[in-house]
């Protein structure tokens, strides 16, 4: 069950050193180059300080539709550059979507791929993209890795502008903290660049190309561990002022004046942290100063990892809540209705109320009114406990039998309550996310608006080879949910929406077969009433779905099984 996304990230880092149209003039042989890199730095430029050795054997000769070991079903070329290629593809045995670098057996650099990508494998690594499979066959080698759809690129974010110091700081954190754990096991990256660093939905970084990247161009380094070091410097560099910490543009960012020499980030731009400033000269080539030349250069990623550790830690920044506006008068309530206002775009000063009645007549009325309504509530007290015991003697005598059951069915049934939504989250349980960015529109009260689920090739039925997709629901406390309404984008057979109560908004994948299953319904319209059968008190809900219609392609996706829900309401 294939899953098709057009806002897949290239997990592959293959970009070379020539400009992006003599790239363009190389692209595959079916016209197709989607998301090609932007990276068109040479080493000079990134400051890496590797060396590079050029391959000999000319790149295999691929085609959208082919198939590497009857599994790997090539879709589009990223990168066909040095003899080698880079493609999405589409795992036919998992049913997923895999990113592949492809080369010749004899190329010069085939062993030395090879052996990396199998140590980067070995790794097992979260914070770095996983290489999944590492074959020579039919005279190609090729890598197969992790293809991350809801991932961006770090270029991609500083192209809108630098980040915020709380978004820097956790960057630099989590890639100083992985780069470092990537050492202590003999692996060097030697290409970390903004291309080669991604945010993921969950505001995670993590690291594609470990070893592979610089095996693939023929990258070397006598000191490896200061060569990332500065990289990530870079990178802190680039995250803090949007510029590039070298004379030469990369990446989609402006190089440092010539002759100016590298300048603390807080001399670029105003406003920078004076911390990471500091951070960032010890981990550049600046002659082991900072900008207070006060501290030691960091020349490994650990000692980076401990100078993080002794800086004040950098909080996320206070939400902001937009004052209200103060309330305006109208002409209407003032009085004036029909006449203009003295002064045009000016609010007449409004009269003070006139006060209390606090004369004595004024007191004596107040007495007089509330001695009233004291004789009125008891002589209709006295009238109504009068009716109550003639209507006892009645059924005393008429009486023969009382039942429990009739109290209870005299009772009206209290009327149904709309639970009000507070957060939702995607669930994933096993291959990719759908579009998790896109849950808050289930509950925007828009009806034009939607989350939609990936194009799979077959279905309805979306078992075995995934499970289902569905989001959990946040409503703010403990609620006995009786009724969930939601609306569906494509009518057609079928739909098969499921509810479960959830222990949390972020379940793990294994929880699945804990969560108990509160009600379920198959529907082949637009809308999908589920009736709640278990009666429980749960503040999460996961709406659950297991079967889609086939509907056709759009602007979105190909035709397929998919689904797409508008409008989540649920009543309790």
């Amino acid at each position: 069950m294939a899953e098709r996304s057009t806002a897949a990230v290239d997990v592959a880092d293959n970009s070379g050193d020539e400009p992006l149209t003599a790239q363009a003039d190389q692209s595959t042989a079916d016209g197709v180059a989607k998301n090609r890199e932007r990276d068109t730095d040479s080493d000079e430029a990134q400051g890496s300080g590797g060396t590079e050795r050029p391959g000999k054997a000319s790149a295999p000769e691929l085609h959208s539709g082919h198939k590497l070991a009857r599994r790997y079903r090539l879709e589009d070329c990223v990168t066909r550059l040095d003899g080698f290629s880079s493609w999405r593809a589409v795992d036919e045995k998992l049913r997923r979507a895999v990113g592949v670098h492809v080369l010749p057996a004899d190329h010069s650099r085939a062993r030395s791929v090879l052996a990396a990508a199998r140590s980067s494998a070995l790794l097992g690594d979260p914070r770095f993209v996983q290489v999944l499979d590492a074959v020579e066959e039919n005279d190609l080698v090729y890598v197969v890795h992790e293809w991350l759809p809801d991932a961006t690129e770090l270029t991609t974010l500083l192209a809108s502008g630098p980040l915020e110091p709380h978004d820097a700081y956790q960057m630099v954190s989590q890639i100083a903290s992985a780069m470092a754990a990537a050492h202590r096991e003999g692996l060097a990256h030697l290409r970390l660049n903004p291309n080669a660093v991604l945010r993921t939905s969950t505001g995670q970084w993590r690291i594609r190309g470990l070893a592979v990247n610089a095996a693939l161009r023929g990258i070397a380094s006598d000191r490896p561990q200061r060569t990332d070091t500065e990289a990530i410097g870079a990178l802190l560099y680039a995250a803090l002022t949007q510029r590039w910490p070298y004379e030469n543009d990369a990446y989609g960012l402006s190089g440092l004046p010539k002759d100016i020499g590298l300048i603390p980030p807080d001399q670029v731009r105003a406003g920078v942290h004076r911390g990471l400033s500091e951070l960032t000269m010890r981990a550049l080539v600046n002659d082991g100063a900072t900008a207070s030349r006060h501290e030691a250069a960091c020349t490994t990623p650990e000692e980076l990892v401990k100078a993080i550790g002794e800086m004040p830690r950098i909080r996320p920044p206070e939400p902001a809540f937009a004052a209200p506006p103060e309330y305006q008068r109208t002409t209407y309530q003032q009085g004036t209705y029909g006449r203009p206002a003295p002064h045009p775009g000016i609010t007449q000063p409004v009269q003070a109320p006139p006060p209390p009645l606090q004369s004595r007549t004024g007191r004596a009325l107040k007495w007089a009114v509330s001695a009233l309504l004291i004789a009125a509530l008891g002589l209709g007290s006295w009238q109504l406990a009068d009716a109550l015991m003639e209507q006892g003697k009645s059924d005393d005598s008429n009486q023969t039998q009382t039942t429990d059951e009739g109290d209870k069915n005299t009772g009206e049934p209290r009327p149904a309550k709309q639970l009000k939504i507070q957060d939702a989250v995607e669930y994933v349980v096993s291959g990719s996310a759908q579009h998790p960015e896109d849950v808050g529109e289930t509950y925007d009260g828009d009806s034009s608006t939607y989350w939609r689920t990936a194009s799979f090739r077959d279905g309805p039925v979306l078992a075995p080879y995934k499970p289902g997709v569905g989001i959990v629901y946040d409503l703010g406390s403990a609620q006995t949910v009786s009724t969930a309404a939601i609306g569906l984008y494509h009518g057609g057979d079928h739909t098969t929406v499921n509810l479960y109560a959830s222990d949390s908004l972020r379940p793990s994948p294994g929880d699945l077969k804990s969560m108990q299953k509160i009600g379920t319904v198959t529907t082949s319209g637009t809308t999908a009433t589920v009736k709640v059968t278990k009666k429980v008190k749960t503040q999460y809900v996961l709406v659950w779905l297991t079967a889609l219609p086939h509907a056709p392609g759009d602007q979105y996706s190909d035709p397929g099984y998919k689904q797409a829900i508008t409008d989540v309401k649920f009543t309790g």
